[in-house]
């Protein structure tokens, strides 16, 4: 299980500030991640995806997407609205 939180505008934009996902087992890095959590439809892969501002830790470690996740990570997604 991973514990992911959002942070900035994405609060907003995804409704919720934190929550709990099952990692599957196919999915073991950070764009998979994103990948997974942005067919849940288009303001998720919007903020996810197509996000230029999006910064992501691991751990509280900044992370690249191809950064590899385990069961019990916390993943930590920050985007601020730019203008």
């Amino acid at each position: 299980m991973l514990h992911i939180l959002y942070f900035g505008h994405l609060v907003d934009a995804l409704g919720s500030a934190s929550e709990d996902f099952e990692l599957p087992s196919s999915q073991t890095t950070v764009a998979s991640l994103c990948a997974a959590l942005a067919q849940r439809g288009a303001v998720w892969h919007s903020a996810l995806i197509d996000n230029k501002s999006l910064k992501i830790t691991v751990n509280k470690q900044f992370v690249d997407a191809d950064s590899q996740l385990k069961d019990g990570d916390e993943v930590a997604f920050v985007a601020f609205m730019v203008g």
